[in-house]
């Protein structure tokens, strides 16, 4: 009963941001989008946490800065929030591109290097042509 004459005594307050909190934080939205700071973008998004372009903007800063690992991560985040941006999935996509390109072994630029690199002594067959040889 306390806490029910509690709440009509003594109603809550809302905290309404200032006019300075309000240009801070539409400084930071404009460095994020215009100029990808990371500084910024992170400020930014944490005023406004669900804004799919501050998120995206975050990934093209992570991403100049080199860090494609969190750039990915922030594309996908910004994603979930819109799924019908296809600039986003765009972006998704050509980084994960960049990373498997990346990863992917390289082949010898020297003829034959990939036949020395292996050796040339007796192997043991593998499964690939079950026709000629038995196990």
């Amino acid at each position: 009963m306390f806490l029910l004459l509690s709440a009509t005594v003594w109603p809550r307050e809302t905290v309404q941001p200032t006019a300075g909190a309000s240009a801070a934080a539409g400084r930071d939205a404009e460095r994020c989008r215009s100029h990808a700071i990371i500084d910024a973008c992170y400020d930014a998004i944490r005023r406004s946490p669900r804004d799919p372009v501050l998120l995206a903007a975050l990934g093209d800063a992570l991403e100049r800065s080199n860090r494609p690992v969190e750039a990915l991560r922030t594309y996908r985040r910004a994603a979930a929030l819109a799924p019908n941006n296809h600039s986003i999935a765009a972006k998704i996509s050509a980084l994960a591109a960049k990373q498997l390109s990346k990863r992917a072994p390289k082949s010898p630029s020297v003829p034959g290097a990939a036949v020395a690199a292996r050796g040339t002594g007796s192997q043991t067959p593998s499964n690939a042509d079950p026709v000629t040889k038995s196990h």
